[in-house]
């Protein structure tokens, strides 16, 4: 289940749960909500050491427990030292948020490099590869675990495509949802829930990453909801895909884009 577990700072939710990506934004939310509900949080980043520190002590001052784990997720090794530090300061893993994703500057196709990609498909696919691979490892009855939940991060722009913009980015989410599909099958049998959240326009720094911090601006008025989401509203949706209240879903995704 995906509240089993070590670690418990108390509110009902017994479990550990490791947030790719957790300094700022989606992951700094999920991060802070995960808490409130009782989990001991692991906060991965890569160079964002102040931030990660900054929700660390939010989350301390309110009670609750967490440790900031510097990890670049594109290099198979770091990840594996990721998890290792997890074990062995937080305890039994019991849920995986695969957050951490990059984009680049707003770009036409063809002005689209090999070395970009390669960037971006390092980070958001194969980054995204290994930590599910390392926390199947430690979940999987197979394994001897005690079952878990893995909840992806995609992207309304993995079915949109992003042209103009970001299609490497859209194409690289794409990954991630077939990923989610196979493995939610692969391990279903084995306690494991994997599931995926695709976010739409939502209030995060990541756009300034893109060139255009005001996207959110720009494109918020023109959805159906007539404006763009909050990290928390995104937050919401991945801890109640992460609880047991969601213990008969899995391959599925949910549609977090205020109707776009």
């Amino acid at each position: 289940m995906a509240g089993a577990g070590d670690g418990a700072t108390g509110g009902g939710v017994s479990g550990v749960m490791l947030i790719t990506g957790g300094s700022r934004g989606i992951g700094a939310a999920t991060a802070r909500l995960a808490a409130r509900n009782g989990y001991t949080v692991g906060i991965n980043y890569t160079s964002a050491r102040e931030q990660a520190e900054a929700v660390v002590a939010d989350i301390e001052g309110a009670g609750g427990k967490a440790l900031a784990i510097q990890a670049d997720i594109s290099d198979p090794n770091s990840v594996e030292r990721l998890f290792h530090i997890c074990d062995l300061e937080l305890g039994t893993l019991s849920v995986l948020v695969n957050n951490a994703g990059i984009l680049e500057t707003q770009a036409r196709f063809e002005d689209i490099t090999a070395d970009r990609i390669d960037r971006v498909f390092a980070v958001n696919v194969r980054g995204a590869f290994m930590c599910a691979r390392e926390a199947v490892k430690r979940m999987s009855t197979k394994h001897g675990g005690a079952g878990g939940a893995i909840v992806n991060v995609s992207s309304a722009a993995s079915r949109l495509g992003s042209p103009g913009e970001y299609i490497d980015y859209a194409a690289s989410k794409g990954a991630i949802d077939t990923m989610t599909i196979g493995l939610s099958k692969e391990v279903a049998s084995e306690g494991i829930r994997v599931n995926a959240v695709r976010p739409g326009i939502i209030e995060t720094d990541i756009h300034a990453s893109g060139g255009e911090p005001g996207r959110v601006e720009r494109i918020g008025p023109t959805l159906p909801m007539g404006r763009g989401g909050t990290a928390e509203e995104i937050a919401e949706t991945i801890l109640w895909l992460a609880s047991d209240e969601a213990s008969y879903v899995t391959g599925s995704f949910i549609e977090a884009s205020g109707g776009r």
